[in-house]
């Protein structure tokens, strides 16, 4: 029978929060996700989960390698970028979608990289968007991959071991550089200007609602459980953030800077405002539309991929984000070195824990970029073609090279040619952060060729994704199957077939290839009203799973042996290159 006019039946709530039935008949969300390269918009039916209108926008700032400097780990980004991709993006959405369901948008709700703060005056502008700081990298966004503050991470493992609260128990008990406070530190060193005109410091996730709900006042900005928790020492029980006095003994400039931070954070099922009347005008909606609370991309990747409680659910792209939910059962288990455990984090009412490595996609790309770069310099300075020609045969060199690797690697045998690689291109996230290990690739000789090596790096960082599941089964954590999700999963059968038979485990394989954006549009849904919780939203707009990778049982036995030789690799590459580092000052 078709029902596509049946009246659906929904709940909105009113200003003290109680439901009311409405009728949903035709409601549509949009769900925003702002990745490392670029932003993601997608208009979602609220009802059906149909995904109806998407658009990309790559950051061009970005993409021009401006305020970046790779060697020495620095990765910023200008607001800007944000801003253009969010007005880009809508624009096409709703040119796609069309006025009928441009006009019954009620909701919107972003998520982002993290931890990505950035310094704001007092009306939570970014000093970056401050002409006297337009051009400084350090009033800009911080980017999760910038790993300048190695130095400072250190310091507040160092003050955490010593206080008389650790306050980095609920982070796995080791504080990353990629996190909140150590690259708050590490600018306000390096930069006297940005320090003496920062009020405070806020992350990305939570910027972009209060810039487009249209507040001026800092100190009404809502800030997400979900960064505030898993980046930036907070928990519930410690009253909200350290105090003063931690940050004054961690160095005297962060003096007063967490006395002008909220104490309090919300979930993302939590209604952020509506729309400002100005950007209701240069989106092209209304000011009914209700913005929810942001939250990293991950966290609302696992609910766009319609997590279960002890199933990890990994985001695969350039990095790896790693999510479980638990029941709040009894008391809670502290499980060493992971990216955190925090009530509410994924799905309010459960508690959310977080792993993940710091480069994944992106070893493929670098292997893609060591190979391509002499063959684009030759080409280049090629006095025999013009340069319509040079760049057809850059495109036709470069387009397809890591699925070129792929079909090599394919035809390799595990563990091939001896050669043993680890995955700390760019440190290690988990199982306990170190962002000063550096990649290894050992084994090699004259017979090593592109296919070898590149089949020792998918190698590696499916072990790296093995060591993560192996802690937390030691910590007590079941793992009762794996969700993938992102462009790796949805593009790679090799690199999937191989992460199932590594570890030993399924791997089932969401439908939707925009599962953060989508699971933006759940928790918009849910905080305008349209489903009482965001259990209620996966279950009525989750697109399921089009792919489960189930191990070979020939390959398990095989990876096994192979996975040990990760391991002591990684015990004697560590210790060699700990006594050998000096974290740069």
């Amino acid at each position: 029978m078709d029902d596509s006019n049946e009246t659906k039946i929904c709940f909105y709530r009113d200003s003290a929060f109680s439901y009311h039935e409405i009728q949903m008949n035709m409601k549509y969300v949009i769900g925003v996700d702002f990745g490392s390269d670029s932003v993601r918009s997608l208009v979602v039916n609220a009802s059906t989960g149909e995904e109806v209108a998407t658009s990309v926008h790559y950051y061009k700032r970005w993409k021009e390698g401006l305020f970046c400097d790779p060697a020495a780990n620095q990765f910023r980004q200008h607001p800007l970028d944000y801003i253009e991709g969010l007005e880009n993006t809508f624009r096409e959405c709703l040119k796609q979608a069309g006025p009928e369901v441009s006009k019954n948008i009620v909701g919107i709700s972003v998520d982002t990289t993290g931890s990505t703060p950035v310094a704001v005056d007092k009306n939570g502008t970014p000093l970056a968007l401050l002409p006297d700081f337009s051009e400084n990298p350090n009033a800009m966004f911080v980017l999760w991959k910038d790993h300048t503050a190695i130095k400072e991470a250190e310091e507040i493992n160092n003050l955490c071991a010593n206080w008389d609260i650790d306050y980095s128990m609920y982070e796995g008990g080791i504080y990353s550089s990629e996190w909140f406070w150590a690259k708050i530190l590490k600018v306000s060193r390096d930069d006297a200007a940005v320090r003496k005109a920062a009020y405070t410091w806020v992350e990305h996730c939570d910027w972009i609602p209060f810039l487009i709900t249209g507040e001026t006042d800092i100190s009404k900005l809502k800030v997400s459980r979900c960064a505030a928790g898993h980046k930036a020492l907070w928990h519930e029980s410690f009253g909200g953030l350290p105090p003063n006095e931690f940050f004054i003994a961690l160095d005297p400039i962060l003096d007063g800077v967490v006395d002008r931070m909220q104490k309090g954070t919300y979930t993302s099922d939590v209604p952020a405002g509506n729309l400002s009347a100005e950007w209701a005008e240069r989106l092209g909606l209304s000011t009914d539309v209700v913005v929810g609370v942001g939250a990293f991309d991950a966290h609302m990747g696992a609910v766009g991929g319609q997590i279960e409680p002890y199933y990890l659910s990994k985001v695969m792209g350039t990095s790896t984000c790693d999510i479980l939910v638990a029941p709040q059962e009894g008391e809670e288990h502290l499980v060493r070195g992971i990216c955190g455990q925090v009530d509410g984090s994924v799905i309010p009412g459960m508690l959310g824990l977080e792993a993940g490595q710091s480069a994944f996609g992106d070893i493929y790309a670098w292997f893609s970029r060591v190979l391509e770069a002499p063959i684009v310099q030759a080409i280049e300075e090629s006095e025999l073609l013009d340069d319509e020609m040079k760049s057809l045969l850059k495109e036709e060199a470069t387009s397809k090279l890591i699925q070129r690797l792929t079909t090599a690697a394919e035809k390799e045998p595990i563990g091939s040619g001896k050669v043993l690689s680890l995955d700390w291109m760019n440190g290690r996230r988990t199982p306990d952060a170190n962002q000063q290990l550096k990649g290894v690739i050992s084994g090699l000789n004259l017979g090593s060729d592109a296919g070898k090596i590149f089949r020792s790096l998918v190698e590696a960082t499916c072990y790296g994704a093995k060591k993560i599941v192996d802690r937390f089964i030691e910590e007590g954590i079941p793992i009762k199957g794996l969700i993938g999700l992102g462009g790796v999963a949805k593009k790679s059968p090799f690199i999937m077939q191989m992460m199932a038979d590594v570890m030993n485990i399924p791997i089932k394989i969401a439908t939707s290839e925009q599962t953060c954006a989508l699971g933006s549009a759940m928790f918009a849904a849910t905080a305008a009203g349209l489903y009482p919780d965001v259990s209620h939203a996966m279950e009525k707009m989750g697109s399921g799973f089009d792919k489960v990778y189930y191990p070979i049982e020939k390959h398990v036995e095989k990876y096994a042996f192979h996975y040990n030789e990760y391991c002591r690799l990684a015990e004697v590459m560590e210790d060699y290159i700990m006594e050998n580092n000096t974290v740069a000052v």
